[in-house]
């Protein structure tokens, strides 16, 4: 996938740590470093969507919907 270029500001005192991290780890660039940060964000934010999607979800109903249609009568899958 192609990159596309943009504008941020940020706070001085937290540029300063930005620059700081990217001699520390070492990235070859801000933007590498922000990059990262923003990966990180995502996903973190998307595994808390899942999370709070997972817990709305009736372990026993779910059971009964898997287990639904499996009796011993049932020699294989049905077609589609």
């Amino acid at each position: 996938m192609g990159a596309s270029r943009i504008t941020i500001t940020l706070d001085e005192g937290l540029l300063k740590r930005l620059d700081h991290l990217v001699q520390v780890v070492p990235y070859s660039s801000r933007s590498r470093a922000i990059q990262e940060a923003v990966e990180d964000k995502l996903r973190k934010a998307n595994k808390d969507d899942f999370e709070r999607e997972l817990v709305k979800l009736d372990p026993q109903f779910e059971q009964e919907m898997a287990d639904e249609g499996l009796g011993e009568d049932v020699l294989e899958w049905p077609e589609y």
